[in-house]
């Protein structure tokens, strides 16, 4: 069968760790009797750059007529260095989980045995955790309306809107995920200080009587942010609004001893999109020492959501056997370290 894949490379090191997820997604392919069409197009400051639309139209009718969407980074440090750009490359990531309907951010955490030692968190704090963070995309502070600045510039506010529906929407993504697992969900809010988080407990403990095998606690995301760090095993399905997603994700992210190890998809309404949780790294950009792997386990997950099971597992399973030869980039290399390109070539031939 055919499947059809958009490819966002983006910017720094993005085009580099992408093409060695294509590698091993073609020898997927060939080991497993599938054929994925791949078809580029341009998204962050190479976007700008071109067009001057970080998520140019082009881009998202393709993704649009895609079964999924493989991305590498955004980001650029010319955009960050000035305050007073009115176009920034993180405003196509906004835009592409807006119009693709990206409601729901996906990020496992886990840590792999012979890296564990690489977490700041002592072993026995962190060995054997396995959870993961559901995080709502699509609203929230980051896209509340009013936003800006007074004419003055001396004043700038925000503001933070939910919707019962939007609260629905991802908390019962989070129970599905909970039923797959071990049965527990946390919700993280701060409903003691806000009105959108006391609608998000209402709306939660509304949706528990009908998922009575589940197992809910609610938890404020101060408590939440020390209790990642303090009992990460404690945690098996955690569901949150955008901000304290986007905060805690990344917190959890640390604990694995590597960011160039995690994974992460959105789940979208038109489609949806895989994704390291790492940035665009512009300082190792072309010079073929970024770490691949999990650019190539977003791969998996990508497969999974195809219904490819066997085949995201074998993905998985030569990514733990690249970890344990020490197969791997500079980052985390205890002794020889391969390049970005040797990695995805020893992948996809040990596949």
């Amino acid at each position: 069968m055919e499947y059809k894949i958009a490819v966002l490379p983006g910017d720094g090191i993005g085009p580099e760790i992408v093409a060695q997820a294509i590698k091993v997604l073609n020898k997927v392919g060939a080991k497993f009797g599938h054929s994925f069409a791949f078809t580029e197009a341009l998204v962050g400051a190479h976007a700008i750059d071109e067009t001057g639309d970080p998520f140019p139209e082009v881009t998202f009718r393709l993704c649009m007529n895609s079964d999924a969407v493989l991305f590498g980074a955004i980001g650029d440090p010319k955009y960050d260095n000035d305050p007073k750009a009115k176009v920034r490359p993180e405003q196509g990531l906004l835009a592409m989980r807006k119009k693709l309907g990206l409601y729901a951010n996906i990020r496992p955490v886990n840590t792999f045995k012979s890296l564990i030692h690489r977490s700041p968190l002592r072993t026995d704090l962190v060995e054997g955790a396995d959870f993961v963070v559901v995080r709502e995309l699509t609203g929230g502070i980051y896209f509340g309306e009013p936003q800006g600045r007074s004419e003055d510039l001396t004043k700038a506010f925000d503001t933070n809107v939910y919707t019962k529906e939007e609260i629905r929407r991802i908390v019962k993504l989070g129970f599905e995920y909970a039923a797959k697992r071990n049965k527990r969900l946390t919700v993280v809010d701060k409903a003691n200080v806000l009105a959108t988080s006391r609608l998000w407990r209402e709306t939660v403990q509304e949706m528990i009587p009908d998922h009575p095998d589940i197992e809910v606690d609610f938890m404020f995301v101060d408590n939440a942010a020390m209790q990642i760090i303090q009992w990460p095993k404690k945690f098996d399905v955690m569901v949150t609004e955008n901000m304290f997603g986007d905060i805690l994700s990344d917190e959890a992210s640390v604990i694995t001893g590597s960011l160039g190890l995690l994974p992460s998809a959105s789940v979208g309404i038109h489609t949806s999109v895989f994704e390291p949780i790492h940035g665009s790294y512009p300082q190792a950009a072309g010079k073929d020492i970024a770490n691949p792997l999990a650019t190539v386990l977003s791969a998996a997950m990508l497969l999974e959501s195809l219904d490819l099971l066997d085949e995201a597992k074998a993905v998985r399973a030569v990514v733990d056997k690249s970890i344990e030869t020490g197969v791997v980039t500079e980052d985390i290399a205890e002794g020889k370290a391969y390049k970005t390109s040797e990695v995805g070539d020893w992948l996809a031939e040990n596949l």
